[in-house]
């Protein structure tokens, strides 16, 4: 009975954890923590300099691309998207590209290099007649951002920080606003609907 109970919670834990399904869960398969762990990979925490909009964004151009749908951009994928983007690409300059993110050395991006990308751009660290400058840019998404790299010192980037997770907070706040006057807007719209129907029985 207690083996059963340990093997329903045991489930539970695993269910609990990000699904294949999404980049994010996916991402955090290639770069699991020493001893066989794995870290989940959180696109908000760990790439703050961004907005929600920008990631949202982000993530729906990597799906757009993952024509494999398994999670990563590899280089006939890259090749395909360079194509779109209007800015083709020879075998070794892909390579090039994936190598300069690569950080567990598989030969494809993964969700989380891929945001690196645009991290790079943002920080002006690409070199502007680079594969992944050509990308950054065409892409449309807007990395313009004030982040944390100004920062001169601890302070300033804790005090970014703050600043950071308050305009997330404000950006949820109002995203919560929205769907609450769209939800009262439906039922304005359904009482007169029905109020109106019920002048036509009459």
């Amino acid at each position: 009975m207690a083996a059963a109970a340990e093997e329903l919670a045991g489930r539970r834990g695993r269910a609990a954890q990000p699904g294949p399904g999404s980049p994010a869960g996916r991402a955090a398969g290639g770069e699991g923590s020493p001893g066989g762990g794995r870290r989940v990979f959180s696109p908000a925490a760990e790439f703050r300099e961004f907005s929600r909009r920008q990631l949202r964004d982000m993530e729906r151009l990597f799906r757009q691309y993952d024509a494999g749908k398994d999670g990563f951009i590899d280089l006939m994928e890259l090749k395909l998207m360079m194509e779109k983007l209007g800015a083709p690409q020879t075998h070794l300059g892909l390579k090039n590209m994936i190598k300069e993110v690569d950080e567990d050395l598989d030969s494809k991006l993964s969700f989380r290099e891929f945001l690196l990308i645009f991290r790079k751009a943002a920080a002006g660290e690409l070199q502007e007649d680079s594969g992944l400058h050509a990308l950054a840019r065409l892409s449309e998404i807007d990395v313009s951002t004030e982040g944390v790299k100004g920062a001169r010192s601890f302070f300033e980037a804790k005090v970014q920080a703050i600043h950071d997770s308050s305009r997330f907070e404000e950006e949820i706040k109002a995203e919560q606003e929205e769907k609450k006057k769209q939800a009262e807007e439906l039922k304005q719209r359904k009482a007169a609907f029905k109020e109106l129907q019920s002048t036509f029985k009459q």
